[in-house]
């Protein structure tokens, strides 16, 4: 019992740690993607929170415990990092509430393409910090104004479209009727671009 104890309270020090460095590195330190940031600050809630367990009263944790225990605060971590900072710096949803929020609670329905693209598009400089974050993972090289694919990318967009097309939803409700569009989202895509790098 008193090692249950001793683990529920090391993984309450864990998430005040976390939350604490989280905030702390986003407060008053660069951040380059928010995702990434969000899992530094995990593994260094981890290895702070690991430390304790070097003192002398909780030597009592078997090394499997000890193990057990630091996976379970880096997953909690992870879940952190991915469901809250990530999702509501990312998430269109989250965007779309906030803007209703912000235009007095209701918009027309057919003015949202340009809600998209006059608004969202410019309030959250959305190229830009998709451009910083594929460029900081490797998946692209930004070189004489052109963006490009690198070998990471291409590996990474190939797994993406194949799960597209054989794992998303081929009967997905989109404003009541049920599509497969999604699966192959470019299957009506204008041929007749010229903005391609040669």
């Amino acid at each position: 019992m008193k090692t249950l104890r001793n683990a529920l309270l090391l993984t309450a020090v864990y998430v005040v740690l976390l939350l604490g460095i989280h905030f702390l590195h986003v407060r008053f330190f660069s951040v380059d993607v928010v995702f990434y940031a969000a899992i530094g600050d995990a593994l260094l809630a981890a290895v702070l929170t690991g430390l304790l367990l070097l003192v002398p009263a909780l030597r009592r944790f078997t090394l499997t415990e000890k193990v057990l225990l630091v996976a379970v605060w880096l997953l909690g971590g992870y879940a952190f990092a991915i469901s809250v900072p990530t999702v509501i710096d990312r998430s269109l949803s989250f965007y779309i509430l906030e803007k209703l929020d912000q235009r007095g609670g209701g918009i027309r329905q057919d003015a949202f393409q340009d809600v998209f693209t006059k608004e969202y598009m410019v309030e959250h400089r959305l190229v830009d910090v998709r451009l910083t974050e594929q460029e900081s993972s490797g998946t692209i090289q930004i070189s004489n104004g052109c963006v490009l694919l690198t070998d990471k990318g291409r590996r990474v967009a190939a797994m993406s479209r194949f799960y597209r097309q054989h794992f998303l939803p081929k009967q997905r409700l989109l404003l009541g009727k049920y599509s497969d569009d999604l699966t192959d989202p470019f299957r009506h895509s204008r041929q007749d671009v010229t903005y391609q790098c040669k």
